[in-house]
């Protein structure tokens, strides 16, 4: 086979995240129109990924956000997102670089992206910064019935909701 010195999946790829960029700054300016609102999966050790320790001692691999009802200053830059939810009732401020995501989903048009992270570097435990642990709590990810014993947890206070897109696939 011939060798893409183009590079072809870079530049999809790159594009596609162009779309995701392009879709928060609308959001961020003018809010979400309609229905809409985005799932958004990121590597949780991910270089440049900030978020508190207690978070990421809950989702030391992958994080699933809601961008929905409660947000706030939303930021978009060329590289990256920031913006402000609530865990547990308690705010939190998030900085995800683009590089990080693995997926977004818009369920309200059935729109999705799927983003290749194979090549995004994890950044080890000794380099995270040691910063005190805050007191911001995420609800557990959402599971089916069938596979769990333990008891349910107890509905969201208002905060934001952390869940695994396989919730929403079909069986």
């Amino acid at each position: 086979m011939a060798t893409d010195h183009i590079r072809y999946d870079v530049l999809a790829r790159d594009a596609l995240r162009g779309v995701l960029r392009k879709v928060l700054t609308d959001a961020a300016s003018q809010g979400l129109p309609g229905e809409h609102h985005f799932f958004i999966t990121f590597v949780s050790k991910a270089e440049g990924v900030k978020l508190s320790s207690r978070l990421l001692a809950q989702y030391p691999e992958e994080m699933t956000i809601i961008l929905q009802h409660q947000f706030w200053d939303l930021t978009v830059l060329e590289d990256r997102f920031e913006v402000g939810l609530s865990f547990g009732g308690i705010p939190e401020r998030l900085i995800v670089p683009f590089s990080a995501i693995k997926s977004f989903l818009d369920p309200s048009v059935k729109f999705g992206l799927q983003f290749d992270t194979s090549d995004v570097a994890d950044v080890s435990a000794e380099t995270l910064p040691a910063a005190p642990a805050p007191s911001a709590v995420a609800v557990p990810p959402a599971t089916d019935a069938a596979e769990s014993t333990e008891e349910p947890a107890a509905p969201n206070q208002g905060g934001a909701e952390v869940v695994r897109l396989d919730r929403f696939r079909k069986k």
